[in-house]
């Protein structure tokens, strides 16, 4: 740890050393709410036509930074459909110092004939940027996804990126070119999110009216991001408004929520603070017995769930802002004769962005904790618990460098506890409590040329409880062959100290506790070549190799093509077979009999296509994504409940009427069968309660036991599902509006498999045609 500590000290004397240099900067915000623009290019022209035109692009925070910039007379201008213009003089007198600019943009009075921008941050992003695997949205992005219950959720739009996989509409999880869920890290604002969904499926936890920024990376991330093998989702909320109280509220069959939003006090320079609340309940438990007759054989949605969130800004005139906020989320569900399932989450925080006067450099830090737990108790089995509750530090450094390039550093330290009981499928009790830390440190570095983009990164993450120092290199490249045409490539290692309380062999996944990295594996593991490997621990491992191609076919039409490679050495998996325990007793059994976790691992690999079109009114998105996942577990191969081969996503969207304000959303989605063990005959058990002197002949077991075949050897049929939303707003003066949603989920009522009882063969589908009204009213 002194090495990492000397290296950060290293790093940020070279920053102030080399950092003497004039530098423009500054912050960009919506002179209405206050808020800041994320994503808005800046162009600092010379009025010596000789120099070279310079820019920046803001961040999710609206901060940008031009560095390098000579003496001279400029023109800062900003360009963007949304705002009126923005020119500005700036006279540079001295080769070194900071300049600090503070801009406010102002909304036009018209902006519905405008269809060109002169100048896209977009387009410029996409030869400054690696992107690769990165899929960027905003709340507008989200909106466009048909809703599900006449409501829009994030867990919609992460559903149609390239590489996804959800195994249903009911308690469905989300797998990520061959990860599973607990391998997928999830952000809100730096702060950790144990479980992002609802068990419903269609939910999360997350507030769309809220959300400014996502990024979703489905592989290749770089080394920013640590303590995840498959992907990332990373969550930015805005704060609220600065200027003025507002609010909205909603209702539909499916939840009730509001939001409201304002300011606490107002300075007159630009600075202030504000405050946000956010509270959604779901209605399904009052409404769906009524409106949903035939789902789940009359028993309605069986789904109870709360939300709630709060934040507090506190802002500078120059940027600096501290944030305060905290979450609360409860969700029940109750499968009548099947199963019971609650969980609830909750956590709060700090977090901060400092500029400091006379320092070139941006920096980001957080403070929070949070706690999770989860119940499960299924018929007839015993009942399975599991807890995680912990604490994240971080700071985060940005030292911007010329043409675009920038050098990143940061160091966190978290800690966490964690409890578990869960059973196998042969009753043997599985019971861990844990306290583990882990440590991180990373650097990453970009340089950008003509052609080139190149971004090498390095994290090294220390696992306390494991007693392991993991170096993760990373690299991302790109080419920019042509105006039109981009080569881009990425990869690294990447590990984790979670593993999951269920097993990535259940068909259906409705518990999800999380555990720490198990230290009681088995001690010798037969790779697939045949060779003898000796684990120390159940650390996950994988390595990352995608390969990509964007092309742009036209200015509003693009096409994106990514192949990936996802190596696991080394996956930690519920032993399922255990049957004994771990006790000198059994000393002679094998390991695979009495260990609690087994070593596995595994390879995913596949192809994504992307097609985007946006002009004006229309928008389009279609994905295909071709992919398969197998898993090793030292006998042999089998595919995983997830191994999706094909996927398919279209959505659709248009804005008709001179104002735009009727919407019209469509998605359809179709997806190969998953895999599932078939059942090849049925027995009467007999516990042979007398011993030897039993007489089978006369003792009838009331049970009936199961012969299943190899294990998951047969395929589900296709799924496949029309949704389509019609959405028309009425604005009113004041800038109020109300909103009314009419959606419909399966338009034409396929019949997809959710549940099948394999003693009486009954049947439990996905949700049928399902039709549905919201009303929404903004202020």
């Amino acid at each position: 740890m002194k090495k990492l500590l000397l290296l950060f000290s290293n790093i940020l004397f070279f920053n102030l050393l080399f950092g003497q240099e004039h530098t423009v900067r500054g912050f960009i915000y919506d002179l209405e709410t206050g808020e800041a623009i994320p994503f808005e290019q800046v162009l600092l022209i010379p009025t010596v036509k000789e120099k070279k035109i310079l820019g920046a692009s803001t961040d999710v925070n609206g901060f940008f930074s031009i560095p390098k910039v000579d003496v001279g007379d400029y023109l800062l201008k900003i360009e963007d459909i949304n705002y009126k213009l923005y020119e500005k003089e700036i006279k540079v007198v001295k080769s070194t110092g900071i300049t600090d600019l503070r801009i406010d943009l102002v909304e036009p009075d018209n902006v519905n004939g405008i269809e060109e921008v002169v100048i896209s941050a977009e387009t410029k992003e996409k030869t400054t940027e690696v992107l690769m695997s990165q899929i960027k949205l905003d709340k507008k992005g989200i909106e466009r996804i048909p809703s599900i219950g006449a409501e829009n959720d994030v867990v919609g739009a992460f559903s149609v990126t390239p590489g996804v996989v959800t195994t249903g509409d009911q308690g469905g999880q989300l797998y990520v070119r061959g990860g599973t869920p607990i391998q997928n890290k999830v952000l809100l604002d730096g702060m950790t999110i144990y479980n992002p969904f609802h068990s419903i499926g269609f939910f999360s936890i997350f507030e769309t009216e809220l959300v400014k920024n996502v990024d979703i990376y489905t592989g290749g991330f770089d080394a920013r991001y640590g303590g995840r093998i498959s992907s990332v989702m990373d969550i930015s909320y805005r704060d609220g408004n600065k200027k003025a109280f507002g609010g909205k509220i909603s209702a539909s069959p499916f939840l009730a929520k509001a939001v409201i939003e304002g300011p606490l006090y107002r300075s007159k320079n630009g600075g202030g603070a504000s405050y946000m609340l956010s509270g959604k309940h779901s209605l399904l438990p009052y409404t769906s017995k009524d409106l949903y007759r035939g789902i789940n054989n009359g028993n309605g949605l069986p789904y109870e769930f709360t939300d709630i969130y709060g934040k507090l800004t506190f802002s500078s005139n120059q940027g600096s802002k501290t944030s305060i906020y905290g979450f609360h989320n409860d969700d029940k569900v109750t499968y009548a004769g099947i199963a019971d399932l609650n969980f609830k989450q909750s956590g709060g925080g700090l977090s901060f962005l400092l500029v400091p006067s006379g320092s070139p450099i941006f920096i980001k830090g957080h403070v929070n904790g949070s706690y999770y737990e989860t119940n499960f108790k299924e018929e007839g089995l015993e009942p399975r618990f599991s807890s995680i509750g912990g604490f994240d530090m971080g700071f985060d450094f940005t030292y911007f460098l010329k043409n675009d390039g920038q050098l990143d550093y940061g160091i966190n330290l978290n800690g966490f506890n964690t409890n578990y009981i869960t059973y196998t499928e042969a009753k043997t009790k599985i019971q861990d409590e844990n306290f583990t830390t882990e440590i991180g440190a990373y650097v990453n570095v970009k340089k950008v040329t003509t052609r080139f983009v190149v971004q090498p990164g390095l994290r090294a993450q220390y696992y306390a409880s494991l007693g392991t120092i993991s170096l993760e290199p990373r690299l991302g490249i790109k080419y920019n062959a042509t105006d039109k045409m981009r080569l881009k490539l990425s990869g690294g290692r990447y590990t984790q100290n979670f593993t999951s309380a269920s097993s990535d062999r259940d068909v259906v996944n409705l518990f999800n506790g999380f555990l720490s990295s198990p230290t009681n594996v088995q001690q010798t593991f037969i790779t697939p070549s045949g060779n003898e490997k000796n684990p120390k621990n159940g650390l996950q491992v994988a390595w990352h190799a995608i390969f990509g191609l964007e092309y742009d076919l036209s200015k509003h039409l693009s096409l994106n093509i990514e192949g990936y490679y996802k190596f696991f050495p080394q996956l930690s998996n519920l032993n399922v077979n255990k049957i004994y325990e771990d006790i000198s007793e059994f000393s002679e059994e094998s390991d695979v009999l009495k260990k609690d976790f087994l070593i596995e691992s595994g390879e995913s690999y596949g192809v994504d296509l992307l097609l985007k079109y946006s002009k004006d009114r229309l928008f389009l998105w279609g994905v295909y994504s071709l992919g398969k996942s197998t898993r090793w577990d030292g006998f042999g191969n089998y595919f995983p409940v997830f191994d999706r081969r094909h996927n398919i996503n279209l959505v659709g969207s248009y804005l008709f009427g001179k104002k735009k304000t009727l919407e019209l959303n469509i998605r359809w989605n179709l997806g190969s069968g998953l895999p599932f063990t078939p059942t090849t005959g049925f027995y009467q058990p007999d516990n042979f309660a007398n011993g030897v002197s039993t007489d089978y002949t006369t003792t009838n077991s009331p049970n009936v036991a199961l012969l299943l075949g190899d294990f998951n050897s047969k395929r589900l049929p296709y799924y496949h599902r029309l949704d389509i939303t019609v959405k028309k707003v009425f604005k009113f003066k004041n800038k109020t509006e109300l909103e009314i949603i009419g959606a419909i989920t399966n338009v034409y009522n396929r019949k997809n498999i959710f549940y099948v009882n394999r003693v009486t063969n009954a049947v439990i589908n996905q949700f049928p045609f399902l039709p549905s009204l919201g009303i929404s009213f903004k202020f």
